[in-house]
């Protein structure tokens, strides 16, 4: 328990400091940017609570070392590989000018460094064809480097509303905790509840009011961080199925691959532009129904927060075969498929304004009813 009260407390402390002290590095710090597309605050808050977590861990590390346990080292290792992902990250929320190309070839810097000095490579994956790349060492390294550049890419991608991506890590960490714990794995399993705590303790100040946001330093640290621990219980434990990993993040992962799709493909525009069209945004606009139409700070912000229930759900869909099926190939490939099609489902549902009256939340009588047409015109805006 103390590996995870102490990253907690000292992201806890650090995140409200960056938050009291606002006002004198705002102008650095904040995003004050709220007419992009994937905007969807209505004031500028900080977006460095990375910041509050990457030393919440580092706390965290320093505490198990000073009890002389050994699992410090790869505590220590971790953090050191995720620095070239987690500097990246941090400098575009400082500066705004460093491109997603360069956010992605730190990140894979850091998977490279992670595959030399942790062994966190993948070997093996149960998928014809690609099992005969990743057994040559050229090529387990290509691949590990693509798959944990893309799943920080993908958890920057949900980082679009208080508490989204935070708290779908949060229960990606756990999951791999639990199975850590079921084949024996302390080190693994101290690691990724040491991570819980650290991002429960940027959690309290970004759900629900939003006042600090995860930024790039730290959703791409958080990506390395949970494909890396998920990547290593795969490597040490043959027990493990591959695709354990793969189910771990298929929320993010899916969402980011059917984006790319959907905008070259049916768009015809470039895969890195942003729009507002992800299944977060849909939800926002056409199932949170709770402040349509108000433009008072305290609803805008209230509907932003209700938003990422609905997407902890999804989640939770994908976790819960994980939690069940670990060790089963078969069973995780097949939930992996029954996901995809769900998600689909849903999102052509929602686009089309055929949303199912199940995942409709009715707020109170006294927000604005708006028809379709009006959604519309907010989608476009």
């Amino acid at each position: 328990m103390p590996h995870l009260l102490v990253p907690f407390f000292v992201a806890v402390l650090v995140t409200l400091f960056v938050i009291r002290s606002a006002r004198s590095h705002g102008q650095l710090t904040g995003d004050i940017d709220l007419s992009g597309p994937q905007k969807f605050h209505a004031r500028p808050v900080p977006r460095i609570g990375g910041v509050g977590l990457f030393l919440g861990l580092l706390a965290g590390a320093a505490f198990v070392w000073f009890q002389g346990r050994g699992d410090a080292q790869l505590g220590f290792l971790l953090l050191a590989c995720g620095v070239p992902a987690f500097a990246a990250g941090l400098a575009e929320d400082l500066t705004k000018r460093v491109s997603p190309l360069k956010r992605l070839f730190a990140t894979g810097v850091s998977a490279a460094l992670a595959a030399v000095l942790l062994g966190g490579q993948i070997v093996r994956t149960d998928i014809p064809g690609l099992d005969w790349l990743v057994g040559t060492t050229a090529g387990a390294l290509v691949v590990t480097v693509f798959v944990v550049a893309g799943v920080a890419n993908a958890v920057n991608i949900i980082d679009g509303f208080n508490g989204l991506s935070s708290m779908c890590v949060v229960l990606m960490l756990l999951v791999i905790a639990y199975v850590a714990n079921q084949v024996g794995d302390s080190t693994l399993a101290l690691w990724a509840l040491a991570g819980v705590g650290a991002v429960l303790g940027f959690f309290v100040w970004n759900f629900p009011a939003g006042l600090i946001f995860l930024g790039d330093g730290g959703a791409y640290f958080l990506g390395f961080y949970v494909a890396e621990l998920s990547i290593l219980l795969v490597a040490r434990h043959s027990e493990v199925s591959p695709l354990f990993a793969l189910m771990v993040c298929i929320y993010p992962v899916f969402e980011t691959v059917f984006s790319i799709y959907r905008r070259r493909f049916l768009r015809a525009s470039p895969p890195g532009l942003p729009d507002g069209i992800h299944l977060h945004s849909l939800v926002y606009r056409r199932v949170m129904r709770w402040a349509v139409g108000v433009s008072d700070v305290r609803m805008i912000t209230r509907r932003n927060s209700m938003t990422a229930p609905y997407l902890w759900m999804l989640c939770t869909t994908s976790l819960v075969p994980a939690l069940l099926f670990w060790d089963s190939t078969p069973m995780l490939a097949a939930c992996i498929v029954l996901f995809g099609v769900s998600y689909v489902a849903i999102y052509w549902r929602i686009v089309r304004f055929r949303t199912p009256k199940w995942l409709v939340f009715r707020g109170s009588s006294s927000a604005a009813p708006v028809g379709d047409s009006d959604l519309v015109r907010t989608d476009k805006s």
